[in-house]
């Protein structure tokens, strides 16, 4: 691992590198559908906080669930069955930090849907900057089937995905809507067969890792905090971010690599 705090042994996680400069987050307890408990939670958010601690670490990461049938189930309502009130609440916290600390990624962070993504799981994938979907996923955000409501992100995130009438009636109803429907309305970039969902994806991620990561960095930025803004204020932001560029190694590389007809070696510097 790239970074020391990877190196601690995960229960409900897989890290690999299937590439230079790529990490690969896998959620893994597939036979509860890869479903959250308090331990995975408390994972992830040590997984992406330290990828917030050290942004060069890695240059792209990706998030999937392990086998075919589900990307992730949400929260294990076997592990809620008889918490308190407290314990629900605290559970929950831990869940909305895990949903901030990923959101925060700074290397460009991909979704590999290998399966069905429900309530809490589609949350986690409109947390990926985009994402690849298998022909035979499925999504709902099911909470208010459940007397609660979405509470990581996706009452905010799903809206900015497929706008706020359908997001409305995506989340009102409960009720899901299949993989053609997800590439149809903007949630999804592409869909492949069952089986090569990751091997599509890692193929964007290795191409995303062999640009210059500091530019890839500064326009992943500029894009989700200029969304937050007025145009005028974004392009502002836009500049700002530009200008941080200039004096680095890596433009000047760019520049030399183009003119002498060769690939670049970006070192995020």
């Amino acid at each position: 691992m790239q970074l020391a705090a990877l190196d601690r042994p995960l229960s409900t996680l897989r890290l690999a590198e299937p590439a230079e400069h790529v990490l690969l987050v896998t959620l893994n307890r597939p036979e509860r559908a890869n479903a959250f408990t308090t331990e995975m939670g408390a994972e992830l958010l040590h997984v992406f906080q330290a990828l917030e601690a050290e942004p060069g670490a890695y240059r792209c990461v990706v998030l999937t669930g392990a086998g075919e049938r589900a990307f992730c189930a949400g929260a294990d309502l076997k592990e809620r069955d008889g918490m308190t009130d407290e314990q629900f609440a605290r559970q929950h916290y831990l869940f909305e930090r895990m949903a901030r600390a990923v959101l925060a990624c700074p290397p460009p962070l991909l979704g590999a849907v290998n399966g069905a993504a429900f309530a809490g799981g589609l949350e986690l994938a409109l947390c990926c900057d985009f994402a690849y979907a298998s022909e035979a996923a499925r999504f709902a955000l099911t909470e208010v089937t459940l007397g609660i409501m979405p509470g990581a992100g996706g009452t905010q995130n799903l809206p900015r995905a497929i706008g706020e009438r359908r997001a409305k009636e995506v989340i009102l109803t409960g009720r899901p809507f299949s993989a053609q429907q997800a590439l149809e309305w903007g949630l999804v970039n592409r869909l492949c067969p069952p089986g090569e969902v990751l091997p599509a994806v890692l193929e964007t991620a290795r191409a995303i890792a062999a640009n210059a990561p500091l530019s890839v960095r500064q326009a992943k930025k500029a894009i989700t905090q200029g969304l937050q803004m007025d145009r005028a204020s974004g392009m502002l932001f836009e500049i700002e971010a530009y200008y941080q560029l200039i004096p680095t190694e890596d433009r000047q590389e760019g520049i030399r690599a183009f003119n002498e007809k060769r690939r670049p070696a970006f070192k995020g510097r």
